[in-house]
């Protein structure tokens, strides 16, 4: 599945804070070396070396297009292709940073268990990771997989995005390894302009596995329906605008 940089930014500053939030509670002074796992355009990068400085930081994604958004953006930082399933630091890092990556694969309770062998005493693995497949944005696009012409696709295999585990099993497996865990769910309301605003949003990220799925044939009309449901669920406030509800789980794990 490929990844668009420009559909990604579109809403840059809702996807960068929780970043933002993620990193203030990384209890590291200085670092020798961090990676921002699954980088992405460099947005989440820029935040690191703002407050750590350029030097020994880098970034690594499996997305082409996203790399090259994210070295124009940050032009003398090292940006290479990796898979996170199998990725593990050639030295010991200090700070492993992710932002909204590993909901994507279905093993990461295995990864945070191998990344945390990647880092040095004392170093952190940070996480942030969407957890809304509760909400009605997951939902439709369910609703919308199942309704149309395109269900038979959906049928044969879903697309849904496994469930993340519970709190309790994040802290058992970082415990293992690390002096301290800290994990916390915020979430955000995001007021955006309306329900198309939302599409906009969600194809940048979790509707994009449903639209491939659909076809290019059902592109427009799966949009179409999904974007009816959308609007029906999220009512307009007084100023015209909707509000995004938007849980997000955070975790950081200190090693030992």
């Amino acid at each position: 599945m490929a990844w668009s940089a420009s559909q990604y930014v579109k809403f840059e500053d809702e996807r960068t804070r929780p970043a933002r939030d993620l990193l203030a509670q990384v209890p590291l002074q200085k670092i020798r070396r961090a990676v921002d796992l699954g980088c992405g355009p460099g947005n989440s990068t820029e935040l690191i070396i703002a407050r750590y400085g350029a030097e020994g930081v880098s970034g690594i994604d499996s997305d082409l297009n996203m790399l090259e958004a994210a070295r124009k953006r940050l032009p003398g930082t090292a940006f290479v292709e990796a898979d996170l399933g199998s990725w593990q630091p050639t030295e010991t890092a200090d700070l492993l940073f992710a932002n909204a990556v590993f909901q994507w694969l279905p093993d990461h309770l295995d990864i945070f268990d191998r990344l945390m062998d990647g880092l040095s005493p004392g170093g952190a693995l940070a996480v942030q990771m969407p957890d809304n497949l509760g909400e009605p944005t997951h939902l439709l696009m369910e609703e919308t997989a199942h309704a149309g012409p395109w269900k038979a696709a959906f049928e044969e295999k879903s697309v849904r995005r496994q469930a993340l585990a519970p709190p309790s099993a994040y802290y058992s497996r970082l415990i293992a390894k690390a002096a301290r865990v800290d994990i916390w769910h915020t979430i955000y309301n995001h007021p955006i302009a309306d329900g198309a605003a939302i599409v906009e949003w969600v194809k940048g990220t979790g509707l994009m596995p449903y639209l491939a799925h659909a076809g290019e044939k059902h592109r427009q009309a799966f949009l179409a329906d999904y974007l009816a449901r959308v609007e029906n669920a999220y009512p307009k406030m007084s100023d015209g605008r909707v509000l995004l509800r938007f849980p997000r789980i955070f975790m950081v794990a200190v090693k030992g």
